[in-house]
């Protein structure tokens, strides 16, 4: 979807930050680190979401690939330079634990935390954990408002998802403006659908604490498992919302021919920096020069630092032309 209407990586984030911050006061944890996690965990994010990933990591599959979260740690710890003896932001490691979410508590696994240098047999905290779960509340949430909205999804359709069907029905019992106005009650379900959300994972997180007699954060870098999930009926409703976004929304003919279209065309903008570096900034140039990266390392780091609008321009001047 394209315009300034719909959500972007910052409006996710923002999203992500408030779920993830009023989950946190909840369950007494630890505010500002699910805070801080929370308006970081899409940093390593390159343009067009997962299809610029998807792109960066086949052309850099002979160079170490691209995965996101690893990019993420890598912007904070190696590229962001604003002290003068040291590179990165110099975070805690709680802090950046927080890009090690999508990997696993095993040693030897191709995606074992200690990849990223984190302990590899130990979970990640409960703030960690969380975060990962406000991440999906927002996406699974405002891309069911977003694809209504763009036309993109068709209400009818939405309506065979049980959670959508239920929460409409307490929407409508509400007020009867909520009958005529689509636009109302698409944003009134939402918001009520965040808020079951929500309050289930709340609620299931606290019961699996109080169960396991989880008393510090010792206890829940031993446990053997995620502490923080949604009970066994939530998760049954939320991954038939899922599969159906999947299949009606990602996968659909005009989601995936823009996909498509954009994956092409940031290989297109990777190989032609790769064939001629001068057309890359000065600071990427002496990066290159100086032996600090690889060639193929800092056009990659390069591109995946780029907004969507500015690799739609720099394709238009470089490649295009």
């Amino acid at each position: 979807m394209e315009g300034d209407y719909f959500r972007n990586r910052l409006t996710h984030t923002l999203e992500v930050t408030q779920i993830a911050r009023t989950i946190a006061r909840a369950l007494a944890l630890n505010e500002d680190l699910a805070e801080a996690l929370a308006l970081a965990h899409d940093l390593g994010h390159g343009p067009f979401g997962h299809s610029g990933e998807d792109a960066l990591n086949e052309v850099m599959r002979d160079f170490g690939g691209f995965d996101h979260n690893a990019q993420g740690l890598r912007i904070v710890d190696r590229l962001e330079t604003r002290y003068a003896r040291f590179p990165g932001l110099n975070l805690s490691y709680e802090t950046r634990e927080g890009y090690a979410k999508n990997y696993v508590a095993r040693d030897g696994s191709p995606r074992s935390r200690s990849l990223l240098g984190f302990a590899a047999n130990e979970m990640p905290t409960l703030e960690v954990q969380l975060v990962s779960h406000a991440d999906e509340i927002a996406y699974d949430t405002h891309d069911l408002d977003d694809g209504l909205v763009s036309g993109a999804l068709v209400e009818n359709d939405v309506r065979t998802v049980s959670l959508w069907r239920d929460t409409e029905a307490q929407v409508l019992a509400e007020d009867d403006a909520y009958k005529t106005d689509h636009r109302m009650r698409w944003h009134a379900i939402v918001r009520r659908l965040i808020a079951t959300l929500v309050t289930d994972l709340m609620q299931e997180t606290q019961r699996r604490i109080c169960d396991h007699k989880i008393e510090s954060v010792s206890d829940v870098r031993n446990f053997d498992s995620e502490l923080t999930g949604f009970s066994s009926e939530m998760s049954t409703r939320k991954r038939e919302l899922e599969h159906f976004l999947m299949q009606r929304f990602y996968k659909s003919a005009v989601v995936k021919e823009r996909t498509d279209f954009w994956r092409e065309r940031l290989k297109q903008l990777f190989h032609a920096y790769r064939s001629i570096p001068a057309l890359l900034p000065d600071e990427i140039r002496k990066r290159i020069d100086t032996g600090i990266e690889t060639p193929e390392r800092a056009i990659c780091d390069y591109v995946a630092g780029m907004t969507d609008r500015f690799a739609s321009r720099q394709w238009e001047e470089i490649v295009k032309a």
